[in-house]
């Protein structure tokens, strides 16, 4: 059912309810992407086991993820943007829990490979919907740090995959860390749908927000023909592609070329950079609303900038052969990269209309995901298979270095969306439509 906007004050922000939302969907986000990421510290001994490429990891844990996990997030957006959302989250999080436990059981490539599509298919659920949530339960001015807050969901899931992955593989092995972050998931979508309540649609929007759900394809139109929203998935995405490129191989390069153990790798980087996400995450959604009152380009700004002083940082750690000190320089990109996010997600969310935002979220992801988790680690592995000729056990250190080159692109298109941020937002905050 569409509900009117408008309604700031339902006994459902009065009572704090918001506030456990959000809390509930950063916890959601956090299995999300332990679910996702686990794989990441388990490369090398599934690699061994399954008798597997460089490039069928990069297929495997990029690709056929991300084809599954973008593609269906779009007619789950669609279905978000005018069904029950709370539904949504808790059938997608039994989904791609119980298929994170099925990887454990894998015989070979394919097998793995559909188990990991089985997780991408539940994933596909996730976000889409849970942006949406947010936009209703935050106004247009706390939206980037909202959406900053669910965010932590990466860094933290990030942290706790490769923490848990790491030492229950030292110790159990691969298949057992599988099944053990796998299962979890399941009892938390019970308590989630017995204790989250679908808001009323638009209660934080103006009262003269349009109430219909436009049709798919004018909706498609809309924010494929807003510069801004453009420029934005563009950068988002070559920041992803460099990103999770990083995050799959960076932990088995420093296993296969500095020879550090999987559980000290995942320790490392699971507390050291993991933190060093976290921070960011937050500091990006925070510092773009507070400076948003002085030039609201800060919203394209800030990750421009973040990019572009993250990749020096990141081709230095690479080729450093001292891997507790290359360790130590991976803390300054991995704080500044992660500062997008909030700041982007949040503006994507002000300028789409209110029934369009799940769709919006949606379509972010599906140009961020498909070339940043999808071609990101398999473009990685593949220059990695590549280089193994001339340059023996270093060609992953060449093939990262090459993928960092990406930074430069994703900083011009966040720069091109500080040309038109400020006009699109105030079309949008007058609530008539433009592009």
């Amino acid at each position: 059912m569409l509900n009117a906007p408008g309604a700031a004050i339902l006994p459902l922000q009065a009572l704090n309810h918001r506030t456990y939302v959000l809390t509930m969907l950063v916890i959601v986000n956090v299995f999300n992407v332990l679910d996702r990421q686990i794989v990441t510290i388990l490369t090398e001994p599934i690699k061994a086991d399954l008798g597997l490429s460089d490039t069928q990891i990069g297929l495997m844990t990029g690709l056929a993820f991300a084809v599954f996990y973008t593609v269906l997030g779009i007619p789950i957006a669609r279905l978000a943007d005018r069904s029950n959302r709370v539904n949504i989250i808790s059938i997608a999080l039994v989904m791609w829990s119980g298929m994170t436990a099925v990887c454990g059981m894998a015989q070979n490539f394919v097998q793995m490979l559909v188990a990991r599509i089985g997780v991408g298919v539940g994933e596909a659920g996730c976000t889409p919907p849970a942006h949406s949530l947010i936009a209703d339960h935050y106004p247009p001015q706390q939206r980037a740090s909202a959406l900053s807050i669910y965010a932590l969901g990466i860094p933290i899931g990030s942290i706790l995959g490769l923490l848990t992955g790491g030492w229950i593989a030292e110790f159990y092995g691969w298949r057992m860390a599988f099944f053990l972050v796998g299962v979890p998931g399941i009892l938390l979508a019970i308590v989630f749908r017995l204790t989250v309540r679908e808001p009323v649609r638009g209660m934080s929007d103006p009262a003269s927000a349009p109430l219909s759900q436009p049709p798919l394809g004018e909706t498609l139109r809309t924010l494929v023909r807003n510069r801004t929203m453009a420029h934005l998935a563009l950068a988002g995405a070559l920041t992803a592609f460099v990103g999770f490129g990083l995050a799959q191989w960076l932990p088995a390069f420093f296993i296969r070329t500095h020879g550090l153990g999987i559980a000290e790798t995942a320790t490392y980087f699971g507390l050291v950079l993991g933190v060093a996400s976290a921070a960011g995450t937050v500091l990006g959604g925070a510092i773009a609303d507070r400076l948003a009152s002085w030039d609201r380009r800060i919203y394209a700004w800030l990750p421009a900038g973040g990019v572009m002083v993250a990749f020096p940082f990141f081709f230095i750690a690479v080729l450093l052969d001292q891997p507790y000190l290359a360790i130590a320089v991976l803390i300054v990109p991995n704080l500044l990269n992660a500062l997008w996010l909030g700041p982007a997600l949040g503006t994507i969310q002000n300028l789409a209309p209110m029934h369009m935002r799940a769709m919006a979220s949606a379509v972010l992801l599906f140009v961020v995901n498909i070339v940043g988790l999808g071609l990101g680690p398999l473009a990685v592995g593949v220059l990695s298979d590549l280089l193994s000729g001339p340059f023996g056990g270093e060609s992953l250190r060449y093939a990262i270095l090459i993928a960092t080159a990406g930074y430069s692109w994703a900083a011009a298109h966040f720069l091109l969306a500080g040309r038109t941020i400020r006009r699109d937002l105030e079309i949008a905050t007058s609530g008539h439509s433009g592009g």
